[in-house]
């Protein structure tokens, strides 16, 4: 695995980078974390730089939910440098939990081709929602996930504790809400990269090749979401 290197340090952000030479840029946002006491890990490094793909990752120490200041700077500060030294032409936005979140409001400042979130809260600070208090009680309480018109977007969520998060999502042309009645927001991340999907996602939402992606989730337990009539 290729080394990272830091392309932005603006606290409470940190990018790094792993190098590639695909035209192709794999953006993973980092989710809380294990160890509050530290920067959150990169995730998806595997998969994200499969393919010889470049590769940013973005923790936020602060676990704000991209909603500290700079985050937009940050972004455009890392993505603009590995321009400069090779051609971009896709770039897909992969986060879970927190990272998801992250990776939505990412596609508000980069022109994105694809977005996955996988678990992403839509009001991360609602009074009923008690499960990341200790991050989110400082932010209002009326913040919500953007669903970005552009790129195209694929939401995941597991049903076991996230139905009243995943409900809340509207719809809109462009975004698939793929649920998984078996799997909680904790198991849905590690059950779909235990079975090796990660990669083939990407490639699947890089390629707009919907009904890949959608028989890749479909064969995993995922059902598109249908709404009441």
């Amino acid at each position: 695995m290729p080394p990272f290197e830091t392309l932005s340090l603006r606290p409470p952000y940190l990018i790094q980078a792993i190098a590639g030479r695909s035209d192709d840029l794999v953006i993973a946002f980092a989710s809380i974390g294990h160890d509050a006491t530290r920067v959150p890990s990169p995730e998806f490094v595997r998969s994200a730089t499969a393919q010889d793909r470049p590769a940013l990752f973005v923790m936020d120490n602060s676990r704000s939910w991209a909603t500290a200041s700079g985050f937009d700077e940050a972004l455009a500060q890392a993505t603009a440098t590995l321009q400069s030294r090779q051609k971009i032409t896709r770039i897909l936005a992969i986060g879970a939990s927190m990272g998801a979140f992250a990776a939505l409001r990412a596609a508000q400042t980069l022109p994105m081709t694809a977005v996955l979130a996988i678990s992403p809260q839509y009001h991360p600070a609602a009074q009923w929602e008690t499960r990341w208090r200790e991050w989110t009680q400082s932010l209002p309480e009326t913040l919500t996930a953007p669903l970005p018109q552009g790129p195209y977007i694929c939401l995941m969520h597991g049903l076991a504790d996230d139905a009243a998060q995943a409900q809340r999502f509207p719809t809109q042309k462009g975004c698939d809400h793929i649920l998984f009645a078996d799997q909680s927001h904790a198991t849905l991340a590690p059950h779909i990269k235990a079975r090796g999907l990660i990669e083939g996602l990407i490639d699947a939402a890089l390629a707009q090749d919907r009904r890949r992606l959608l028989r890749i989730l479909h064969g995993a337990g995922g059902q598109r979401r249908q709404l009441p009539r």
